[in-house]
């Protein structure tokens, strides 16, 4: 906004130079210098040759547009490649083509960081169309190129109908031992301890848990998660003496070069990396494996090469949202306030560095917001890569903390409402930069409930309406489901709204709307039925059969409303997401009496009488 003004400023002062008139005479419409006393008017572009010899304002003091005179702030702006996306025109990584172009594939173990050992390559090289079939030695590193076999064909359903013959001798290593039934085992070994580190630790948690009128205990838990991107993984890649050209659908081609350079020995500057528009992304595209691959591929296959993924290989060789453990035990007081909290979270690491994606801080509400309060946590050793899905972190620990904190406030026989109310106001008013301030989060949750009519409707039996908040990536969400769920146990999500607070402007109305519903839905997909499960140091899903995404009949109608704050604008894309999940679940205890401490939602019989 100050760039703007400042160029504004100047070719006024252009104009007015031009025109021998004081500056306060001149005004301006779009795109054009105007003087209404002698009716002369100039475009900018006429103006630029003068306005580039004079001195540009202090951007610090020039005069800002009133939010009442925005033209493009504010206006929904249609994305500008619709037209092309819906009509089917060749936008995504996986369209790329070019003159001498071969397809492959790449075989990897199902055991996270097997090798191969040897394979029917002699076989796979006499199939119709192969050109190339080798074992790629590959590394330790599973965000890098591993071991594997690449088949190099001349269609890409020649590469695939020759790697459906493979046969490969793995070397499975360690990773084969572990599975989601000893993850779990090795939780509640780990709860009967202490937990190895303590990440925060305020008041005397014990004192005030023995001067409870109630206390709570209870063991949550949610699964790893596939990124499941609508368009899988691919890279296409031509390596010449000259250097490297990559043609990729990633969030971060820059660390996707280095891989490359390190990959193949090479220098940085001798890669270039064009962007491609993405099927979905999510997080799983911070991750350049796929880059690697392709690269490695055409330089050994000595052409360029499309290296398509297949959904199976997508599912399997994801970096997952990581699972975890919670064991809680909370107090409230005889007024039905909170008196304490313990939580003993654990999740996933190597000695003692916690997993991509899978920490908790010691700022994460509802720290501040009890006197007593405590974090502890335990790292379960494991072979399993994970990463960042949308909203990372919160999009599980919002499900824990407030769905936790439903049942306090049931123990407390206080209004969910009320009961995060009092939470927050017990919050100091002073927070760290970055943290979450109390103010504003009460702000969105007493909207959300306004907007529901949270409180103040009539639901009939089995139905009901969930309440919860998050504060991540700087926004201000909170969220109201209502459910409908049959005797039969059938669960329908009826509405869902939405209040956020991501500062003072929506820039673009339409882009930010399809963010939050984005989110929601997303969110709600995960809870539903969505889950990885690992079984002898493989991913036992493969496609959307047994990894389901929502469908249309099941989307709700979702209500979004911003609250626009004197702040700075803040995250949109992923802040939304992680309230909707407790919500859900407090929903479905509002209308069944049916706690859901873990996830997904299939896995348990909502049936109620």
């Amino acid at each position: 906004r100050r760039a703007g003004a400042a160029g504004r400023q100047m070719m006024i002062a252009a104009a007015a130079q031009q025109w021998s008139v004081p500056v306060a005479e001149c005004t301006t419409s779009p795109g054009v210098v105007h003087h209404r006393g002698s009716n002369r008017q100039a475009t900018y572009g006429s103006l630029t040759a003068i306005a580039a010899t004079l001195t540009a304002p202090n951007l610090a003091t020039v005069v800002l547009k009133k939010p009442s005179e925005f033209r493009i702030i504010g206006k929904s702006i249609g994305g500008v490649d619709n037209d092309k996306v819906v009509t089917g025109k060749p936008l995504f990584g996986i369209d790329v083509t070019m003159p001498g172009m071969l397809y492959a594939t790449f075989e990897k173990c199902a055991v996270f960081g097997g090798k191969a050992v040897s394979a029917n390559l002699d076989e796979i090289k006499a199939q119709p169309g192969v050109k190339h079939a080798f074992i790629v030695a590959g590394g330790a590193d599973l965000t890098g190129l591993v071991s594997g076999v690449a088949i190099v064909a001349d269609t890409w359903w020649a590469a695939k109908s020759a790697r459906q013959k493979l046969r490969v001798t793995w070397d499975e290593g360690a990773t084969a031992a572990e599975s989601s039934v000893s993850y779990a085992a090795k939780a509640a070994e780990y709860f009967a301890r202490t937990p190895q580190r303590s990440v925060r630790a305020d008041g005397d948690v014990a004192a005030a848990m023995t001067a409870a009128a109630e206390t709570v205990e209870a063991t949550y838990e949610y699964p790893f998660l596939a990124h499941a991107t609508l368009e899988p993984q691919n890279c296409t890649a031509r390596v010449t003496d000259a250097g490297v050209e990559i043609w990729a659908p990633t969030q971060n081609p820059e660390s996707g070069r280095q891989l490359v350079a390190k990959t193949l020995g090479i220098p940085d500057a001798t890669i270039a990396i064009h962007i491609t528009r993405s099927g979905g992304g999510f997080g799983r595209r911070l991750f350049n494996d796929f880059m690697a691959e392709a690269a490695w591929i055409a330089k050994t296959a000595g052409a360029p090469v499309k290296l398509l993924w297949t959904r199976e290989d997508d599912m399997q060789h994801d970096f997952y949202r990581s699972a975890g453990f919670h064991k809680l035990s909370g107090a409230v007081d005889a007024t039905g306030k909170l008196t304490a909290w313990r939580n003993h979270f654990v999740t996933f690491g190597t000695g003692t560095t916690v997993a991509a994606g899978a920490d908790m801080g010691a700022t994460e509400f509802p720290a501040a917001s009890v006197a007593n309060y405590s974090l502890g946590s335990s790292l379960i050793p494991f072979g399993v890569p994970t990463g960042y899905l949308r909203a990372p972190g919160s999009n599980a620990i919002s499900f824990v903390v407030q769905s936790f904190i439903d049942e306090l406030a049931h123990a407390g026989k206080t209004d969910p409402l009320k009961f995060r109310l009092d939470m927050l106001a017990q919050m100091p008013t002073e927070t760290p930069r970055g943290s979450m301030v109390a103010s504003r989060m009460r702000d969105v949750l007493q909207l959300v409930a306004t907007r529901s009519g949270w409180g103040t409707r009539r639901m009939a039996k089995g139905t009901g309406m969930g309440i919860a908040f998050h504060f991540s990536h700087r926004g201000y969400f909170a969220e109201v489901v209502e459910v409908a769920v049959s005797k039969a146990g059938q669960l329908a999500v009826k509405k869902v709204w939405v209040v956020g607070d991501v500062g003072s402007h929506i820039i673009n109305p339409s882009g930010a709307l399809n963010q939050v519903e984005g989110s929601v839905l997303d969110g709600i997909s995960e809870a539903m039925a969505q889950e990885i499960t690992i079984e002898r140091g493989r991913a036992k899903q493969s496609n959307f059969n047994n990894f389901p995404l929502i469908r249309m009949s099941q989307a709700p109608a979702v209500d979004v409303h911003f609250h626009l704050s004197d702040n700075a604008p803040t995250g949109m894309g992923e802040p939304a997401l992680p309230p909707v999940i407790p919500a859900l679940c407090g929903a479905i205890f509002a209308a069944t009496g049916k706690r859901i401490r873990s996830l997904p939602l299939s896995k348990h019989n909502l049936s109620w009488v």
